[in-house]
């Protein structure tokens, strides 16, 4: 049987979070003609000098964004990281591999591509959800989560 966690049910926040990155998508969208992929961002600002002050300005958006936040905010986020910085590390890397093997991250393929109706971005999401299961349960499984 599938339960629902009540305390991490937050339908309305998650709604209005969800609007406020389509927003924040169409607004880079008309204002720079790209999508706001973050891993394309990321790259472009790393090995090339067209539009690098925007991408950086985008970069620093995503960072800046959870801290003003949680100055202002009621509810502070908790959150601790659990494992060892070379498994981090490594994490990133293979994360970074990804993405550019697939063309683009879960910004790119499941906020803008889907958006775009694309049949790859369909398919690369549909992976990446399904990798997230299988992830999950064989760590369930071997008990490390």
């Amino acid at each position: 049987m599938i339960s629902i966690d009540m305390v991490n049910f937050t339908p309305i926040p998650s709604f209005i979070g969800g609007l406020l990155i389509g927003m924040a998508v169409i607004l880079f969208f008309i204002s720079n003609g790209r999508l706001a992929g973050v891993s394309g961002i990321v790259h472009n600002s790393l090995t090339t000098s067209q539009n690098r002050a925007v991408n950086l300005l985008f970069l620093f958006g995503l960072i800046l964004g959870p801290i003003i936040f949680m100055m202002f905010s009621q509810n502070k986020i908790a959150f601790s990281i659990t494992t060892t910085i070379p498994i981090i590390i490594l994490g990133g890397l293979l994360v970074g591999i990804g993405t550019k093997m697939s063309n683009g991250c879960t910004s790119e393929h499941g906020v803008c591509g889907i958006s775009l109706f694309s049949v790859r971005s369909i398919i690369a999401t549909l992976v990446f959800i399904f990798a997230a299961i299988i992830t999950v349960f064989v760590f369930k499984l071997i008990g490390l989560s």
